[in-house]
């Protein structure tokens, strides 16, 4: 959804609604030869395009690397006979096995599609879902467990744990408030909380989940009003808080999943990040209501030494381009670099990409609010 303020969406979630127009068309097109064909193991990427808030606009296109071609609006064109399409708000997308899963959030739903050819399975129904991480058969997806709504008295959020055979739900476990990304490490599931529903009483903490018993063993303090995770390779997880838009700003720190110890503050603004080849890529967008402006910023660090390495990662002149950053994907094995830009967040939106070193390679439109990738390997 819409995240320049968490808590605002809220409070003006039928005024977005109001705000739809007619600049967005739903399409079932193609542009070809944005790139030259790749012989690689990745056949291409998915992009999930979140749609404003209560427009049910909710998109699924794909870039195919062996052709070159970006490929728009695929779930509705694949699926015609699926009433509303795919849904309102879509918040996380991943490809675990053969399957595709797309969590759509306010349409309380996760999609399974086939991975390659985006036909749907099966619907499975979770409230106020989030986000998606798999281990071992199982998928885990995080849930706000409640109505989309400010609520000083909003439920505690829960983590379900869904067979990927039977597409079920098996066991749930309860966490912090307004439960967001999740990691796994060992046996154990990190779930970064955010209590942006108990505004101005943010959630702090990260729950820490024995995937055993299923059930929350410890909380970890970190921040206010967390939002992502990723782990790296050397048993630490790196976590997001979206500060509170005013005087607590957005930061990046870094947790020992063992020991559970914040080790390290960033002081850096982060609502996107990535970690390829032991680099993290990140971008931040933050506003700020004493100055009603967003501050925009990206940059590198590596994960072996636990330092900012590089302070860009694309030229400046798509830094000044890009109006809203709002999504990031790396290539694994050739390390070109995808932003999507979400502009007004009610005009269709911009996917590009670039090269490695932050050069512009290609540009093209997405959907309304491109914002979430997963790459398909052949």
């Amino acid at each position: 959804m819409k995240k320049l303020n968490f808590y605002l969406l809220i409070c003006v979630l039928f005024s977005l609604i109001s705000c739809r127009t007619d600049e967005y068309i739903t399409r079932e097109e193609t542009e070809t030869g944005l790139a030259q064909p790749e012989n690689t193991p990745i056949k291409g990427f998915y992009v999930l395009n979140e749609g404003n808030m209560g427009s049910n606009k909710a998109t699924l296109d794909f870039f195919d690397y062996t052709t070159g071609t970006y490929h728009r609006n695929i779930y509705a064109q694949i699926n015609p006979n699926v009433v509303k399409e795919l849904g309102d708000v879509g918040n996380d997308i991943q490809i675990y096995g053969n399957k595709l899963y797309a969590v759509i959030n306010v349409s309380n739903k996760i999609e399974v599609l086939d991975a390659k050819t985006a036909k749907r399975i099966k619907t499975i129904n979770l409230e106020n879902c989030r986000y998606i991480t798999f281990k071992n058969g199982k998928a885990y997806a995080s849930s706000y467990a409640g109505p989309v709504a400010l609520d000083p008295n909003a439920p505690l959020g829960k983590v379900v744990e869904i067979d990927t055979t039977s597409l079920t739900i098996q066991r749930t476990a309860v966490v912090g408030y307004q439960p967001e990304e999740m990691e796994i490490v060992g046996n154990q599931l990190f779930v970064a909380n955010s209590g942006g529903y108990k505004f101005p009483n943010y959630d702090k903490t990260v729950s820490v989940v024995d995937l055993n018993s299923f059930t929350e063993t410890k909380k970890i303090d970190v921040a206010i009003n967390l939002h992502r995770i990723k782990k790296d390779n050397y048993g630490d997880l790196y976590v997001s808080s979206r500060g509170d838009y005013y005087t607590v700003p957005s930061s990046l720190f870094l947790v020992d999943a063992t020991t559970g110890l914040v080790k390290k503050d960033f002081h850096i603004s982060v609502s996107e990040m990535t970690i390829v080849n032991d680099k993290l890529y990140y971008y931040g967008n933050e506003f700020n209501y004493n100055t009603h402006a967003y501050t925009k910023s990206f940059g590198i660090i590596d994960v072996k030494t636990e330092q900012i390495s590089s302070n860009k990662i694309i030229d400046q002149e798509y830094v000044d381009a890009i109006k809203t950053p709002y999504g990031i994907a790396i290539n694994p094995i050739t390390e070109d670099i995808y932003m999507t830009d979400a502009r007004n967040y009610v005009s269709t939106g911009y996917v590009y990409c670039f090269d490695k070193n932050g050069h512009f390679k290609w540009k093209t439109e997405g959907g309304n609010i491109p914002a979430h990738f997963t790459f398909l390997y052949k």
